[in-house]
């Protein structure tokens, strides 16, 4: 299956050269290009792409905005945001994922990471870029929103849903969660969305931030950043 890509970014040159890359994957295509975020939710309503790669920083609309409106509008709750930023120190990062990113990565990564970011995202995951993770998850802390504490959200969740949110918060996929908890990958699947429909969040991005905010992950933890 192709995955249809929107480039978003208000430097062309930056764009040309993500195009230059995304197209030469056997099982990715370009299917536009924005220079503002504006422009970008408008593509996606048009081209009906499944992964839009958003630069934060842009005219008219900035990513984050931009990202907001995608995760607002019910006809396009398929699309997914995969944020870029310019430097690993980015202080909208936390904000881009409470608007409905994914997951972000830095500039600098290598072209074989964003591909593979791109399919990543693409199907479902969310993907935190890993320098950056410490600072994002001290912001958080600096800035908390409306969460629940761990209480509440022990009375939401089972015993076992609360380990695996844990071990979500810390990165790992649904295949290490299995295997740290002795489960099937399906098993430890059915788990991640069932707490998704409890805690009424779109992806696991999402879960990192209510398990850092509620305090039931904290960083210092073995495993955490």
């Amino acid at each position: 299956m192709t995955i249809r890509v929107l480039l978003a970014d208000d430097q062309t040159l930056v764009r040309a050269a993500f195009a230059m890359l995304v197209e030469s994957a056997p099982d990715m295509e370009v299917v536009g290009q924005a220079g503002t975020g504006r422009s970008a939710v408008e593509l996606a309503r048009s081209e009906r792409a499944d992964l839009i790669v958003m630069d934060i920083r842009m005219p008219d609309l900035n990513g984050i905005e931009a990202t907001r409106l995608l995760a607002e509008d019910e006809d396009l709750a398929g699309v997914k945001v995969l944020m870029l930023t310019t430097y690993d120190t980015d202080e909208h990062v936390v904000d881009a994922l409470r608007a409905g990113a994914s997951g972000f990565l830095v500039k600098d990564t290598k072209p074989a990471e964003l591909l593979e970011a791109i399919r990543t995202v693409a199907a479902g995951e969310s993907l935190l870029s890993p320098g950056p993770t410490s600072r994002l998850i001290a912001r958080v802390l600096r800035a908390p929103a409306a969460v629940p504490p761990p209480e509440e959200l022990a009375g939401r969740l089972s015993e076992r849903e609360c380990q695996v949110l844990a071990l979500v918060a810390r990165g790992l996929n649904n295949t290490e969660i299995a295997e740290t908890l002795g489960l099937s990958p399906l098993t430890a699947k059915t788990h991640v969305s069932r707490i998704m429909g409890k805690l009424v969040v779109r992806d696991r991005a999402q879960l990192v931030i209510v398990a850092y905010e509620s305090g039931l992950v904290r960083p210092g933890v073995r495993g955490a950043e």
